[in-house]
């Protein structure tokens, strides 16, 4: 899978995941997915942002979880 809007820079931010070159974080799109947030609460909090880096965002952490095993708890 190819992502076109997703960059690292060792030199900005310390090397993690951002959306195209901004310093906005991939992970920090997820978390407020996660919490909820609406994609217009997202895009207002983040006026750089594009709607379709949030998907992107969202495809980019299904593709780091799918290539990882996580610890999880056993039920």
């Amino acid at each position: 899978m190819r992502f076109t809007r997703i960059t690292v820079n060792p030199n900005q931010m310390g090397g993690v995941p951002c959306i195209r070159g901004l310093r906005i974080p991939v992970a920090t799109v997820v978390a407020m997915v996660a919490d909820g947030m609406s994609e217009a609460e997202i895009l207002q909090a983040y006026p750089d942002l594009e709607p379709e880096d949030i998907q992107e965002a969202l495809r980019y952490a299904a593709e780091a979880v799918r290539e990882r095993e996580l610890p999880l708890a056993v039920s």
